[in-house]
């Protein structure tokens, strides 16, 4: 926090006034204390300052006066937006606004400080110097409206180090989100971790989120540094924060709060300054309500939700996507997708979202030979929720070891003859394959739970 810098706080509450006054006057800053936006912006227009922390909710006129205010005259003082819970939409428009940061009541004096200090930093004002990122860097194809909102929403709150919960169906896009908030936030240029929570057994995910010393336990034959100290001064995602154990959640949340991680086996702990990004394909929410996850972890990590659609809400996109996926396995010589054909997948369901309609195009693009495809090029249904197993006792070119796939069928062919145990791997192989390895939705197709899908590949000696 800079010395002796010129802060303005505009607040109502005279509790709080005096909370915030106290946290500054510890860092020997130069704090001038107003009622309402009225009285901020009467001093704004006669007096500099460093930075402007006002309420969002003032009589005579409201935090988003002052930001507007400060936007209209191109005044360059960063400022922070005091909002109350529950008023996040409010706090992602003053964003959207121009607003350096938000903090939500009820805060602690850390908190404040926190937030000032990366506000005031030489890399924020360099980064708002630099403005913000335009349209044309975004990862995601759309024309949907509701999409371009949650692209603005995601490239303003990336402003924010808020930890940001990002929800939806396998396939709709959750890292590509995850991505856009990290290269569109000041921490651009710092590491981008990701770390799959339903990947690793319960036992290693604390070691691979956290690290651990030496001799921590059996097999630790060295020092091993976590993700969270690897994505040190950037951002870590969380992918599948839903699959994990209950007290790794605890060990979690304390991380969160304290800003700090202890090693398995480590003596003291370590600090951290990472930005904090979540997924699920689950309702976190109800999760919560029903004490599969730890209601105050959720919290923690729903500060900003992010809700993604699912591609059969934004049918308008499809053509978008098939041209665009198109373009990319084929190049300029990609052929023009006839109407008709086009029909036939806005009508699919699409229960793979985006990522299946990737692999259908791909599929398409290699067996059309490039020509122009066909409906059934696509193979609709492939790799799909409605994959079966058929027993074909006359199929005399398959061996009885084999298993393949029929084509432009979405079903598995097995011979009789081959055991209920090579059928059962085959198909679990099978439907990872077509979930791109996502275990949890592969774990929901075949209707067994995570572990037991963990234990099966371990079984094959597949991990």
């Amino acid at each position: 926090m800079m010395k002796d810098a010129r802060v303005l706080v505009a607040d109502d509450d005279p509790q709080m006034q005096l909370a915030i006054k106290a946290t500054l006057d510890r860092s020997a800053c130069d704090v001038t204390v107003v009622s309402d936006g009225t009285e901020a912006i009467d001093l704004l227009e006669r007096e500099p300052f460093d930075l402007i922390i006002t309420d969002q909710r003032m009589p005579k006129a409201s935090g988003q006066d002052v930001l507007a205010f400060v936007q209209r005259r191109e005044i360059q003082t960063p400022v922070v937006m005091i909002t109350a819970y529950g008023t996040i939409t409010q706090a992602v428009e003053a964003m959207q606004l121009g607003a350096a940061d938000f903090i939500t009541k009820p805060f602690s004096s850390e908190d404040l400080e926190r937030i000032v200090e990366r506000v005031m930093s030489p890399e924020s004002r360099l980064y708002r110097a630099r403005g913000r990122r335009t349209a044309k860097g975004r990862p995601i194809v759309t024309s949907d409206p509701i999409m371009i909102k949650i692209l603005e929403v995601a490239e303003a709150v990336a402003k924010s180090d808020a930890t940001v919960l990002i929800q939806g169906e396998s396939g709709t896009g959750k890292e590509l989100i995850a991505r856009l908030i990290h290269m569109s936030s000041q921490r651009a240029q710092q590491p981008f971790v990701a770390v799959n929570c339903a990947a690793l057994p319960e036992t290693l995910l604390e070691s691979e989120l956290f690290g651990h010393e030496k001799g921590a336990f059996t097999g630790a034959q060295q020092r091993k540094v976590g993700k969270f100290e690897l994505a040190q001064g950037g951002t870590i995602l969380l992918d599948e924060i839903s699959e994990m154990d209950l007290a790794l959640q605890a060990k979690l949340l304390r991380v969160l709060q304290e800003r700090e991680v202890d090693r398995v086996g480590g003596s003291s702990p370590i600090s951290i300054d990472v930005r904090v990004l979540a997924t699920t394909n689950r309702n976190l929410e109800q999760m919560a309500k029903e004490n599969k996850f730890r209601p105050d972890l959720f919290y923690r990590l729903n500060v900003i939700p992010i809700t993604l659609p699912s591609l059969r809400q934004r049918k308008s996109d499809i053509k978008l996507l098939v041209e665009h996926f198109m373009r990319q396995y084929l190049g300029d010589k990609a052929p023009t997708i006839p109407a008709e054909v086009l029909a036939a997948l806005e009508q699919y369901s699409w229960p793979g979202n985006v990522r299946e309609l990737q692999n259908a195009v791909e599929r398409a693009a290699i067996l059309s030979a490039g020509a122009v495809p066909k409906a059934n090029d696509f193979m609709l249904g492939h790799g799909s929720l409605r994959q079966s197993l058929i027993v074909e006792s006359e199929a005399a070119e398959v061996t009885h070891d084999q298993v393949a796939t029929t084509s432009g069928s979405d079903s598995l062919v097995i011979r009789s003859g081959t055991t209920v145990s090579d059928m059962e791997k085959a198909l679990i192989l099978e439907t990872l394959r077509s979930t791109d390895n996502n275990r949890t939705l592969a774990a929901k197709m075949l209707g067994i739970s995570i572990r037991t899908l963990r234990n099966k590949l371990h079984e094959y000696k597949c991990e």
